[in-house]
């Protein structure tokens, strides 16, 4: 089992979730982050004032799936939060040891 963890910008959450839907991967968890690469921050006016946005808003998506899906789920990813600007975010792929589903007991693939 491998826990995928993408940052992407937040107006692509929705063409993500449907994408992975599609492909049979209905359970996931979204947070929202802030944070910056290559991008770093940018510039914006308030009340005439300039000031600098050093972390812009993301959307963190983390979902364990099978080994052999890894691959799968990374390229629907990639090409459903794919605008071609910086900032398009990065996928990480995280080796899970074990899960536990807390109602049933269940445990490693039957409780994903």
């Amino acid at each position: 089992m491998k826990k995928i963890e993408a940052i992407i910008k937040p107006f692509k959450l929705e063409s993500v979730k449907e994408a992975l839907n599609e492909i049979g991967i209905s359970g996931m968890t979204i947070t929202e982050v802030k944070g910056y690469g290559r991008q770093k921050g940018h510039k914006e006016m308030y009340r005439g004032a300039e000031y600098v946005v050093d972390f812009n808003p993301k959307i963190k998506i983390e979902l364990v799936v099978a080994a052999d899906l890894v691959e799968k789920v990374m390229e629907t990813i990639r090409e459903a939060a794919l605008s071609g600007k910086i900032g398009d975010g990065k996928i990480f792929i995280i080796p899970v040891e074990d899960v536990l589903r807390v109602r049933t007991g269940e445990r490693g693939a039957d409780a994903i």
